[in-house]
């Protein structure tokens, strides 16, 4: 199944269950085509066919990526189909970047053709950005539900997760909750620092809903009650990691032997977000960007999110055509309850005590 947030302050029926309506097309083999513009805000205004599309994009040849990792979401495989089924070069600035460092290298670079392309970004950075990105309606728009994409098509959700808890079952029991974490013996860690990994950050969110409110106090305390007890640490010597479920579901698909590795979604304690694609005003491969932003949303890119265990923008319009990936979907960790997404501002007072606590409290 898709995300279906179910922010606080709006109703989750809302977000997620508008994902149904038909693609749009482009223009018919009747109707004139348009003059080619690179830098238009749609297929159909700016090239009228993927055919027009795709030759202006090879024509450029080129595309620079940023802040995207080989092993987040199956990019490596993603670049790697993009760049051979289009014959177009595809260079991957800092990958490790996270969404503010990506507008940072657009920055630096502005101007010159090394600058990158594309976004990949989480949500508050992307609103925080819009007037950078160029607007663009992929072909798959009316898909993407209306709270995960920018009415003026500057940024627009391609793949999205649940909070997770991955978990050695040979060191400790299938937890039942975040709380059921705090156990002697048990070592446990998040994907970085809460202050400045976003997915961290998330994964403390996600430790503090409590009958589906989040509250940033109980998630700081759950992991100062666990640094007290000497249970907090690296990802790579724990028991027990809290993060995206397609980061640990890849961690169990990958295991062999002594590797291995499973995941647990907690019951009504179901976080969950999505990251947003935006393209460069500035963009110095502008048919390129359009090209790459309408693969990532056909059903080609979409199931390739999927194969990764992430969950596709287009889920529920592409399950109900038959062109999702039943067996891919099926791999998915399992969640019951309604997820919670973050509002803005909900998620700018989460960062706000966690930026002015977690030293004090955690360390």
């Amino acid at each position: 199944m898709t995300i279906r947030a179910c922010a606080v302050t709006i109703s989750s029926a809302a977000i997620l269950l508008s994902a149904v309506s038909a693609c749009s097309k482009p223009s018919s083999p009747d109707k004139p085509l348009p003059p080619l513009n690179p830098r238009a805000d749609s297929l159909e205004s700016g090239f009228g066919t993927m055919d027009r599309l795709v030759e202006a994009a090879r024509k450029e040849g080129a595309l620079t990526v940023v802040g995207l990792p080989g092993g987040w979401v199956g990019y490596k495989e993603i670049i790697a189909r993009f760049s051979d089924k289009y014959g177009i070069k595809v260079t991957s600035l800092a990958p490790e970047a996270s969404s503010k460092q990506e507008i940072d290298t657009a920055a630096r670079l502005k101007g010159t053709d090394r600058a990158p392309d594309v976004f990949d970004l989480t949500l508050e950075v992307a609103v925080a950005n819009a007037k950078l990105f160029a607007p663009y309606r992929v072909q798959g728009w009316a898909d993407i539900p209306g709270d995960i994409k920018d009415q003026r098509g500057r940024w627009y959700a391609a793949y999205g997760g649940y909070m997770s808890i991955g978990y050695d079952p040979r060191k400790v029991p299938a937890p039942t909750s975040y709380g059921a974490l705090v156990k002697p013996g048990t070592t446990v860690a998040l994907p970085g620092d809460p202050r400045q990994v976003a997915s961290a950050f998330d994964a403390v969110m996600a430790a503090s809903l409590g009958r589906g409110l989040p509250d940033a106090a109980r998630g700081v305390n759950l992991f100062a009650r666990l640094k007290k007890g000497g249970m907090l640490g690296r990802p790579d010597q724990a028991a027990v990691v809290v993060d995206w479920d397609f980061m640990n579901a890849a961690r169990a698909a990958a295991g062999r032997g002594e590797s291995e590795w499973r995941v647990t979604i907690p019951k009504n304690e179901v976080f969950a977000s999505y990251y947003m694609q935006a393209i460069n005003a500035n963009a110095p491969h502008p048919a390129a960007a359009r090209l790459w932003e309408e693969f990532l949303l056909s059903d080609e890119g979409q199931n390739l999110f999927l194969k990764a265990f992430a969950r596709p923008a287009r889920f529920e319009a592409m399950e109900m055509r038959g062109t999702l990936d039943g067996d891919a979907a099926a791999r998915l960790p399992e969640a019951s309850g309604d997820p919670v997404m973050l509002s803005i501002p909900e998620q700018d007072k989460a960062k706000s005590y966690v930026a002015a606590n977690w030293a004090r409290l955690v360390g």
